[in-house]
Order: C-alpha cells, then sequence, then structure tokens
C-alpha cells in the first residue's frame, strides 16, 4: 500500500485535497477512486485513507482509522556530519532516515569542499526534509529525522548535549568497535567531509570528550561513514 507524508494536522473523518507534492505522487502512482493509501505527519502513528476523488490538479482524500504504528529505535542516535557534496548529502540523509537515526546535525569543518551561502540554507534545509521524507515513506518511518540548520564545527562542540556514548570517526583512531560500552540509550557521532577532519579538529573533540573510533583497515568515502556506524549502532544497541 501506497505511504505518503503530508505535513498537515491528520484526524479521522478529515477529509481534504492532498498538498501538490503528495498529490503528484498519487498521480503517477495511478491510483483511482476507492483505492487505499496510508498517511502520516510525522508525529507519530499513521492513518488509513482512501482517494476519492482524481482531478488534474488535484487529489480529494478522506482520512480513516488512526494507526498507533510505531518503528523508531530506542537508540537516540545523533550524526553530526560535516557538509558535503549535493549527492553525498542527499544519500547521507536518506540512508539515515532508512536507518532510524533521530538527528542529523550539518558542520561546517576546516575541510568541507562545498560551501553553502547563507541566503541557500533554507532552501537546502526543505530539500534535505524533503529527501528525509520520501525515505521515511519507503521505510515505513512514523517520525522524521530532526535536520539542523549548518553551524561550525566549532559551534557544535561548544553547545553538543550530553551522550552515553560520543564517537569521533577517524582513520587514526586508536578505538576498535568491540572496545565500546556493552549498552547505551544515546549516541553522537562526528563524521568529518570528503578530506577528513583536521589534526586540530580531531584534538578538539578529543578534549571534550569524544572517543576516536576506528572503523577497519579502509578509507571510507564521507557518505558511506553515516550508514556504516549507523548500521553497526542499532545492530549493537538499537532494534536490528
Amino acid at each position: 500500500m501506497s505511504r505518503l507524508y503530508v505535513d498537515l494536522p491528520l484526524a479521522s473523518g478529515l477529509a481534504f485535497h492532498l498538498p501538490e507534492q503528495a498529490a503528484r505522487h498519487v498521480q503517477v502512482l495511478r491510483l483511482q477512486p476507492g483505492d487505499p493509501l496510508t498517511l502520516f505527519n510525522g508525529q507519530g502513528g499513521e492513518y488509513s485513507a482512501t482517494v476519492e476523488e482524481m482531478g488534474k490538479r488535484h487529489v480529494a482524500v478522506t482520512v480513516g482509522e488512526h494507526l498507533a504504528a510505531t518503528r523508531e529505535s530506542p537508540l537516540q542516535l545523533t550524526l553530526v556530519q560535516a557538509l558535503s557534496a549535493t549527492e553525498r548529502m542527499d544519500y547521507t540523509v536518506q540512508k539515515a532516515t532508512e536507518l532510524g537515526v533521530q538527528t542529523i546535525q550539518i558542520v561546517q569543518s576546516a575541510y568541507c569542499s562545498y560551501k553553502l551561502a547563507a541566503d541557500r540554507v533554507e532552501k537546502r534545509l526543505q530539500h534535505w526534509q524533503g529527501v528525509a521524507a520520501a525515505a521515511a515513506e519507503q521505510c515505513g518511518r512514523t517520525q522524521l529525522p530532526q535536520i539542523l540548520a549548518p553551524i561550525k564545527y566549532e559551534q557544535w562542540l561548544a553547545k553538543a548535549p550530553p551522550a552515553d556514548l560520543r564517537l569521533l570517526l577517524s582513520p587514526i583512531g586508536g578505538v576498535p568497535l568491540s572496545s565500546l560500552p556493552a549498552s547505551i540509550g544515546s549516541a553522537q557521532v562526528l563524521i568529518g567531509p570528503e578530506g577528513g577532519f583536521s589534526a586540530e579538529e580531531e584534538a578538539w573533540a578529543v578534549e571534550k570528550g569524544y572517543t576516536a573510533l576506528l572503523l577497519g583497515p579502509r578509507i571510507f568515502r564521507t557518505e558511506t561513514v553515516a550508514p556504516v556506524i549507523a548500521a553497526l549502532l542499532q545492530a549493537r544497541y538499537g532494534d536490528f
């Protein structure tokens, strides 16, 4: 059954026209009046719904029963991801959503090759939120990850909230995965850009209590690291 994210209040019995993007999705799927679908708004749970009318520029639906589905991981996982090029960043957001990450904080670090002008931040945030919504539709999540606007790396380190486990992914990290604690409830992971973090940035993180973790003998691309570490942590502490 088709699942659609709608950024609207939902309630059983409600009838309304789908937002433009969701309506276009229904039209592409060639759904017809009477066909069922599932709606969710990221506030938890989801709703059954029925297509009532298909127009050239609108799709009318009626909301049915609320389903108290929860598919969120017990691990509160935050990825602190250095800004990367457009396609790579999209991949990171998509896979992080599928893997149950709760928060994605984007940071600008010394070796970031991709720069984001201040007047484009809001547009990119909306784009990344759209990537996350599409991934949530596909994977069955009923909540979307929180995607936080880019800030400087040192600003994050200065204000980072507490977590049971703080990791810095580093090609010269001295701690293997097997040495991590047996049980935690929350984790933060620092992931560098294409060129990695600078030596100074790694030293700052260690001073702030982050453990330098080594993921084996091979060097990963920045867009590969997020799904790798998210999957490993979900297997060790989450719902895998």
